[in-house]
């Protein structure tokens, strides 16, 4: 159904003559990075600005790590999101991030919410965990009160093929063991979940429940959508238990904060994140892991180990087949792009816009997965550009059309202010009053736009929108480049 969809909007888009015909329409996903608010927000204006040039029903495939799943999330509660203006859309998420809604997250009302829906969650027959806490703490973040929506309701946003197939992506790693040196993607959709690297996938609503040799023995209510942006944007969540700890643990917090009034409420949450399995790993430096076990406030320092981006299958017996739960994290922590479920050989896919807002270096996550699929031997683009080699970072890259028709073309665009600095339009010059709009620090680690910053001021929110529009609008011949070069391959290398 999207084929058809994809290829009336191809003949629109680059006025082809002729009808295409089913084995000539590319296969167009885009692929983003994590970021926190600024993936938020930047993926929002970059699908509104994809959807002002007509380009958003090409696309077949959206895939999502981290803070882009949250702005994935919240359009499939809309079955026909791509249809509609995403202006309104935008403008809503604006009054969202602009609030400070921090220390409101922790009021006695909201604890107590934490508190019953934990209870709720924990009676149901869920393994309860710091990350569900987390995904309480986002919904509360981006929304005025409770969200019913669960991964399965985004079926009717694909009922009829009116909008492109949602990847979120986790990893699964070790509860005892460094993420690099052990981990596997696992990826969700309205319809199932599971490993590509098993071939194992069960229907999503069975997503928690427990099996054997295959076979389902025991249901478990679906999880709300909150609880699994927990899991995929746990990253964020390992920085607020040392808060959590901070306030469970200081009387003087408490009374300050809460002036006695929700000691019960803390106690209860606490006394239910204690029974958590989990033990949650975040990355503090290139060389230094710090685990911080909900048990016990205390800290442990870790060397990591020098491991390759190859160690998937280096464990053969401790595979997840043996083990009795996964411990899912952000795909953050090891390689930050959502680009592993696009490379399945069935979905086939011609072309990946690479939308990129990851902090500091804007190629390393392509270097990163390119040095991964080359490892892995999967056709992907070797020449892309590097740290070492660019010394200035372009808005747009069109790569892979040298590479045989196995591989995908990759256009990549970094988040970067480059030209924006001088022009507030594609061809429209600034004046000299107007320059400092073009001034954004986008990679200062305490800069407006740091990745664990919750607000954003009017000011600082529409820098990023105006910038994350232009980067696209100034690079259209680019993009339509990318298209017409994906249709003619498709046409000449048919598959």
């Amino acid at each position: 159904k999207r084929k058809r969809v994809a290829a009336a909007a191809f003949k629109q888009v680059l006025q082809l003559e002729e009808d295409l015909q089913d084995d000539e329409v590319p296969v167009v996903a885009i692929m983003t990075t994590g970021g926190g608010i600024r993936a938020l927000t930047a993926f929002y204006v970059h699908l509104l600005t994809i959807q002002s040039l007509d380009i958003l029903d090409c696309i077949s495939y959206l895939a999502g790590l981290s803070g882009t799943t949250w702005t994935m999330s919240h359009l499939y509660e809309d079955p026909y999101w791509s249809c509609k203006n995403l202006e309104e859309t935008l403008s809503d998420v604006h009054k969202q991030v602009r609030k400070n809604k921090f220390f409101a997250c922790f009021s006695p009302e909201r604890l107590e919410y934490y508190a019953k829906d934990l209870w709720q969650r924990q009676q149901e027959g869920h393994s309860i965990s710091f990350t569900d806490l987390w995904g309480l703490l986002i919904e509360s973040m981006l929304r005025d009160g409770e969200n019913p929506h669960k991964l399965t309701d985004q079926q009717q946003a694909l009922a009829h093929g009116q909008n492109p197939l949602p990847i979120y992506l986790c990893l699964n790693v070790k509860e005892k063991r460094s993420n690099h040196g052990f981990r596997e993607w696992m990826e969700f959709t309205p319809y199932e979940i599971g490993f590509q690297k098993y071939g194992a996938y069960i229907p999503a609503e069975y997503f928690g429940s427990e099996f054997f040799m295959g076979q389902l023995m025991k249901k478990i209510p679906e999880s709300r959508i909150c609880y699994l942006e927990g899991i995929w944007s746990s990253v964020f969540s390992l920085s607020l238990m040392d808060v959590w700890f901070l306030t469970v643990s200081s009387e003087d917090f408490w009374e300050a904060w809460t002036r006695e009034r929700v000691t019960e409420i803390g106690k209860l949450i606490f006394c239910l994140l204690m029974q958590m399995e989990v033990t949650c790993i975040v990355l503090l430096h290139s060389d230094i892991i710090k685990i911080t076990s909900p048990e016990t406030p205390k800290t442990t320092y870790l060397k990591k180990k020098q491991q390759n981006y190859c160690d998937l299958d280096n464990f053969p017996n401790q595979l997840t087949g043996s083990e009795d739960y996964l411990y899912l994290v952000d795909t953050a922590f090891s390689l930050d792009t959502s680009y592993p479920p696009l490379m399945r050989p069935e979905r086939k896919v011609d072309l990946i816009i690479h939308l990129n807002y990851s902090s500091g270096s804007q190629l390393l996550p392509l270097s990163k997965a390119s040095d991964y699929f080359l490892k892995q031997g999967i056709p992907f683009p070797k020449n892309v550009p590097r740290d070492e080699t660019e010394k200035h970072v372009k808005e747009c890259y069109l790569l892979g059309e040298e590479e045989g028709p196995e591989s995908p073309l990759v256009l990549l665009f970094p988040l970067v202010c480059d030209t924006f600095r001088e022009y507030k339009a594609p061809g429209v010059k600034r004046s000299p009053e107007e320059m400092k709009d073009g001034d954004i620090d986008l990679t200062s680690t305490l800069g407006p736009y740091n990745v664990y910053t919750l607000r954003y001021p009017e000011e600082d929110f529409e820098k990023l929108t105006k910038l994350t529009e232009y980067n696209i609008l100034n690079n259209k011949d680019m993009l339509l480049k990318a298209l017409h070069a994906a249709v003619g391959r498709k046409r000449q290398h048919k598959r």
